[in-house]
């Protein structure tokens, strides 16, 4: 049980939550239903799977597995909408006793409602956690139509719109979907509850001579990033080493391996463990490339990614394009320096302009900072869960 940090100072009331997940082997998802289970809930999940991440995992809690689904294949994921919609009908009854639905993303939003509809469940708190604007309901047409209209018609019937980014509400749900209801934000930091490593106290600095050393660390899918970094090792292969760690989606990139090994100053090290891996990973980066440009225009340009937050906790300085809301965020937060224009001659300019003995007082300057500034505490999840639930008595 975690350390009680309700506003009453009481332990929360443990309720019955059943989450709807787009994979069950999603590293941010597990964090919330452990975070969830932690603070004494009973979770039941609901989920599809994937096959580019985490493979092998198996989860701890009560999960029913829906059906494997595909990254980017629109029209297998809507037939997979739908049959679940129609395995959902066999399981009204855990679905009828839950005291709060959880969606995270569009997808399995659609599902929770029509299983609540089925249940009829209708005054069961139906909650819906926005991580990413999904590109097609950004497309014009008839088609991005469609699924705005979907989405709104289902905005309409949530108790409670959680997102990840501030981004999201000002460019997106408030002006395009004319949402007004209310919202709640869940950044992407590190997550409640997790156990962590030991948190680095300095940063050592960079040695005389040696090159810079960006990292790029976590979801590997932007097809743009990976051209600025074998671009900035092309033109200053002595200058700087870049080193990759995460999971690639390869359906994303083309050519992943082959681009990485025309460089001798690039190295791909594979996935890691979350979050065991953390301060390693991130201490032996200088700086780290923290900007998505997989869907620029629209959802890249309004999230905050969690290396944001992993690289700043660890000490290590980001680096992210200008009038993005990550970039915003960089600069307004001094966690690290952002360039005009998301190009390798940009990122070229900044190293020339900032000192390796910069780096090193940026990082630590990070690293003195206290680590709820990163990390998620369990009373913002426990705050949304209070917000949509009816008041029950806590236990004794």
């Amino acid at each position: 049980m975690p350390k009680d940090d309700s506003k009453q100072g009481r332990m929360p009331a443990p309720r019955r939550v059943v989450v709807f997940g787009f994979d069950v082997a999603e590293i941010s998802q597990i964090r919330r239903i452990r975070a969830m289970t932690a603070l004494g809930h009973q979770v039941h999940s609901f989920t599809m799977r994937r096959d580019n991440m985490n493979q092998g995992f198996e989860p701890e809690w009560p999960n029913t597995h829906l059906f494997d689904t595909e990254n980017e294949n629109l029209p297998k994921r809507v037939a997979v909408v739908l049959k679940s919609i129609v395995k959902m009908a066999g399981h009204r009854a855990k679905v009828k006793e839950a005291d709060a639905i959880f969606a995270r993303n569009l997808d399995m939003l659609a599902i929770a409602w029509a299983a609540r509809f089925m249940a009829g469940a209708h005054k069961t708190p139906l909650v819906y956690e926005c991580l990413d604007i999904n590109g097609a309901l950004c497309r014009s047409g008839k088609k991005g139509d469609l699924m705005r209209a979907a989405e709104r018609f289902l905005l309409r019937r949530v108790q409670m719109l959680v997102v990840s980014s501030p981004g999201f509400l000002r460019e997106f749900f408030e002006p395009t979907q004319g949402y007004t209801g209310p919202t709640a934000l869940w950044e992407n930091k590190l997550a409640a509850g997790s156990t962590l490593p030991d948190r680095p106290k300095t940063r050592a600095p960079i040695a005389h001579g040696r090159p810079l050393r960006i990292g790029w660390v976590g979801t590997i899918r932007c097809t743009e990033s990976l051209e600025i970094l074998t671009g900035i090792a092309a033109t200053l292969p002595d200058q700087v080493e870049i080193v990759i760690h995460g999971i690639v989606h390869r359906h994303a990139i083309d050519g992943f391996d082959e681009q990485v090994a025309a460089h001798h100053n690039i190295t791909y090290s594979g996935g890691y463990a979350y979050p065991d891996d953390l301060a390693r990973i991130y201490q032996d980066c200088d700086v780290v490339w923290a900007q998505d440009l997989w869907q620029r225009g629209n959802n890249s340009d309004w999230l905050l990614p969690n290396r944001i937050y992993e690289a700043s906790w660890a000490g290590c300085p980001s680096i992210a394009v200008a009038q993005t809301e990550t970039g915003r965020r960089i600069d307004d937060d001094g966690l690290g320096w952002t360039i005009a224009e998301p190009t390798a001659a940009a990122l070229s300019d900044l190293i020339a302009q900032v000192m390796p003995e910069q780096v090193t007082v940026k990082g630590q300057a990070l690293l003195d900072r206290p680590d709820t500034d990163f990390v998620q505490s369990y009373g913002e999840i426990q705050d949304v869960i209070d917000a949509v639930c009816p008041q029950k008595e806590p236990v004794s």
